[in-house]
C-alpha cells in the first residue's frame, strides 16, 4: 500500500504519527511511504532519518496525491480538507463528536476514517487512546501546578505545601486512564487528592492501588459540588468513548470555587466536561479567567511533549497500521474487531453511533456496509 505521513499544522502540534523506525518497518514489508518534508522535525526527527528509512520525501500536495492511506496525529483542520481525495483512507485521532463540520466533510468526501480513540479491545480498553491519556493525565498536574502560581493568575499555592503549611486540594473527576495518571502525579507531589467516578469497582481498584492515601467518592451532583468548591486544582477527566462528553461541572459550581483556583479540562477534545469551558484554547494562548478561576482547555496537550508522545503513540499504532496497510480493508476489519470499532465513516456513511447521536445525524452500522 502507498502510505502518506503528513506534517501536523494545528497550533503548536509537534507530534508525528510515525517515527523513522516505523517507516523502516513499513518499507521492509513492501509498502511505499511518502513523508511530508519536515513532518518529524518538531519531535526531533530530521528528514534525513526518514530518507534513510526508505521514505520518499514530498511536499504536502505530493503526499496527499500519492497516498492511499493518510496517517496523522490530530484530526484534519479545515485548511487541510482540500488535499483529500474521495475514498482515501485516514488513520488518526478524530474526536468527531466535538466537530460536526469535520464529520460532514468526511461523510461527503467518502473518506474511510479509522479513529485512534474508538479502536476498542474486547475488554473495553482503548489501546490507541491510552498512551496519550497517560501523557495528558500526568501533564494536567504539571500544568495545573504552574498555573496556580500567582504570576500566572493562580492563587499562589504550592501543590505540595511545605512543613507547617497544608498542601493543595486536587479534585479529579473521572477515574479512567487520565484520572489515574493525574492522581499518581498529584500524590507523588504530596497534594491532597480526591477522585470521583460513577464506577464503584473502579473506585475500589483506585483505593486499593493507592492504599487509601487518596479520597475516592461516588460521582453525584452533591459530591461533585462539594468537591469542586474545595478544589485548588480541578481536573476534568471524563470520557464517553467516541461520544460528546457530558457536562459534569456546572457554571454555578464554578462560581463557588476559590479565587485563583485552576481548572484543567482534559476532556475538551470531546467537547469538555465543565460548563464554563466554552472554547478550545491553544498552547500559544492556553488560559482564560472566568468567575476568578483560571481555565485551561488546550485540545492537544501531549503536543507540548512531542518526543515522548510520538514514541508512545507509534508504539501502539504500528500494529494496527500494518493491518490496514494489507490492502483489503473489509477483510481486515471483519477479522479484527478492534479496528472495526474504530471505523467512524465509510462509503459516505457515518458509522459511529455516538457521533451520530451527538449531531442527530443518520447512523449506519458498519456491518451493513461490508
Amino acid at each position: 500500500m502507498i502510505i502518506g505521513l503528513v506534517k501536523e499544522i494545528k497550533n503548536n502540534e509537534n507530534r508525528v504519527a510515525i517515527t523513522p523506525f516505523g517507516v523502516s518497518e513499513l518499507v521492509g514489508l513492501g509498502h511505499t511511504v511518502y513523508v511530508e518534508k519536515s513532518a518529524g522535525v518538531g519531535s526531533g526527527f530530521e528528514d534525513a532519518e526518514y530518507a534513510e528509512a526508505g521514505a520518499i520525501l514530498e511536499d504536502k500536495t505530493g503526499v496527499f496525491n500519492n497516498a492511499e492511506l493518510i496517517v496523522k496525529v490530530k484530526e484534519p483542520i479545515e485548511e487541510e480538507y482540500k488535499y483529500f481525495k474521495e475514498g482515501q483512507m485516514l488513520f488518526t485521532y478524530l474526536h468527531l463528536a466535538a466537530d460536526k463540520k469535520q464529520t460532514e466533510f468526511l461523510v461527503e468526501r467518502k473518506i474511510t476514517s479509522v479513529a485512534y480513540e474508538t479502536v476498542q479491545c474486547a475488554d473495553g480498553s482503548l489501546p490507541l487512546l491510552t498512551p496519550m491519556s497517560e501523557v495528558a493525565g500526568r501533564m494536567s498536574i504539571q500544568i495545573g501546578s504552574t498555573l496556580l502560581q500567582k504570576n500566572n493568575g493562580g492563587s499562589g499555592i504550592l501543590l505540595s505545601g511545605v512543613p507547617g503549611v497544608a498542601p493543595a486540594e486536587v479534585v479529579i473527576i473521572g477515574g479512567g486512564v487520565v484520572g489515574l495518571n493525574a492522581a499518581k502525579m498529584a500524590g507523588l507531589i504530596g497534594a491532597r487528592v480526591t477522585i470521583l467516578d460513577i464506577n464503584k469497582p473502579r473506585l475500589a481498584y483506585i483505593d486499593d492501588i493507592f492504599n487509601g492515601t487518596i479520597t475516592t467518592l461516588m460521582s453525584s451532583p452533591a459530591n461533585i459540588a462539594d468537591s469542586v468548591k474545595k478544589a485548588d486544582l480541578l481536573i476534568g477527566a471524563v470520557l464517553l468513548p467516541g461520544g460528546k462528553c457530558p457536562t459534569i461541572v456546572t457554571e454555578n459550581m464554578v462560581k463557588f470555587m476559590k479565587k485563583g483556583s485552576v481548572i484543567v479540562d482534559v476532556a475538551i477534545d470531546q467537547g469538555g466536561s465543565v460548563e464554563t469551558i466554552d472554547r478550545v484554547t491553544t498552547h500559544e494562548n492556553p488560559t482564560y479567567i472566568k468567575h476568578d478561576v483560571v481555565h485551561y482547555s488546550v485540545g492537544n496537550m501531549p503536543g507540548a511533549v512531542p518526543r515522548t508522545s510520538s514514541f508512545a503513540l507509534t508504539g501502539v499504532t504500528m500494529g494496527y497500521l500494518k493491518l490496514l496497510a494489507e490492502g483489503n480493508f473489509e477483510k481486515t476489519i471483519k477479522e479484527n474487531n478492534d479496528l472495526l470499532m474504530g471505523v467512524n465513516t465509510y462509503k459516505g456513511c457515518l458509522t459511529c453511533k455516538e457521533v451520530a447521536k451527538a449531531f442527530d445525524m443518520e447512523y449506519t452500522a458498519i456491518e451493513k456496509l461490508i
